[in-house]
């Protein structure tokens, strides 16, 4: 790829090892980025990793504004092109139109992203926007687990342009995982990546800061939202969630405000930080889905109350995995998040279509099953 950029300082080498390859006990580096890095001088650091596990490190005085990149699944494979574009916070409330696609926690693995986009219409066979007017849903969760973290960013930054372009709209929620990371929280992160950071002389979470162009699309991005009837949040809503009255532009704001900042930093920064990053915030609440008492399950009169208060019918989350998608409380809530690697090789639901008021199971084949409870 060539850019019409002066360069300063460019940096390649390749490490041993076949970069393809990943062994949790010895790993080595596979495709990555890539990811830019505005410097405090004005420069623009480009850190990218291609298949082979060769590291590139350049620093550019300028970025052209037709400035784009190539980027891969961890193996070399599904390419395509970014090119960047402006970066806003999204709104938080939308009409329903005619179909609204939802998937949740992608966790780094394109390949069952891309499988999934492509055997619904989402997207078409060179990965180009074909849903139209419509509007996908992603609930959270592209952190960690997975080889291809960046890329996926990356995948649905790019989607989300050419959607607005054909009238419909791509929409990221935060999920737990993504400020895990952020705040330093490796525990499920493949070892490739603190390994890249090694190389570096960083530390991970630096890839992702607010000077970055992922950072800035991640801290634009909200945690809660609705369409029509529906109510879209990672986790869930507890009931010291509706106790707390809180407006959804209230939570999207406070939870970016404090994206960046470490756990003792975010319990520090307000009372009100401290609980939506808690176990009873938005992003880690279970008791929509679970029954056992250490999850404080939700009573049926509290769900009742969050519903009006947003006036919406349905809650519709992620967060926590089942084998397929599944009702509960009657079908007001509706959980998506499924083993996705598991469920595409048995030929399980992975997603919901929600379209012309009917709420449809869909699997790396498209429609599988009407979900009865919901109406």
């Amino acid at each position: 790829m060539l850019f019409c950029l002066l360069v300063c300082l460019t940096c390649s080498f390749a490490l041993a090892g076949e970069g393809h390859r990943h062994d949790d006990k010895q790993p080595t580096l596979t495709a990555d980025g890539p990811y830019l890095i505005a410097q405090p001088d004005g420069k623009t650091r480009f850190i990218a990793v291609d298949a082979r596990g060769r590291l590139t490190d350049t620093l550019y005085t300028a970025l052209p504004e037709d400035f784009s990149f190539r980027v891969t699944d961890h193996r070399g494979r599904l390419g395509f092109d970014v090119k960047l574009h402006p970066t806003r916070r999204p709104v938080a409330a939308y009409r329903q139109p005619d179909k609204v696609f939802v998937m949740s926690d992608p966790h780094g693995r394109l390949d069952c992203v891309v499988s999934l986009l492509r055997g619904n219409g989402i997207i078409d066979k060179k990965m180009r926007w074909s849903f139209g007017a419509n509007h996908l849903v992603v609930i959270g969760d592209i952190f960690d687990r997975g080889n291809d973290v960046p890329q996926i960013c990356g995948r649905f930054y790019k989607l989300a342009e050419e959607a607005a372009r054909a009238g419909g709209c791509v929409s990221f929620l935060l999920g737990n995982h993504e400020p895990m990371v952020l705040a330093g929280d490796m525990r499920y992160t493949k070892p490739k990546y603190p390994l890249l950071a090694e190389k570096l002389q960083l530390d991970y979470p630096s890839l992702w800061g607010p000077d970055s162009a992922l950072g800035r699309w991640l801290a634009t991005r909200n945690t809660l939202m609705t369409i029509g009837p529906d109510l879209y949040v990672h986790a869930g809503l507890s009931r010291e969630f509706y106790n707390q009255n809180l407006s959804i532009d209230t939570v999207n704001q406070a939870m970016s405000r404090a994206l960046f900042l470490t756990k003792k930093e975010r319990r520090a920064l307000s009372p009100l930080t401290e609980f939506l990053y808690g176990n009873s915030g938005p992003i880690w609440y279970r008791g929509l889905v679970r029954t056992d008492a250490k999850y404080r399950p939700l009573a049926a009169d509290s769900l009742r109350l969050l519903l009006q208060r947003y006036e919406v019918k349905h809650i519709i989350v992620g967060h926590t995995i089942f084998k397929d998608i599944r009702t509960f409380y009657g079908g007001q809530v509706i959980g998506v998040n499924v083993d996705n690697q598991e469920n595409r090789e048995k030929r399980r639901g992975r997603a919901l279509l929600i379209e012309q008021g009917r709420y449809l199971v869909v699997g790396d084949k498209g429609v599988q099953r009407t979900l009865h409870e919901v109406e």
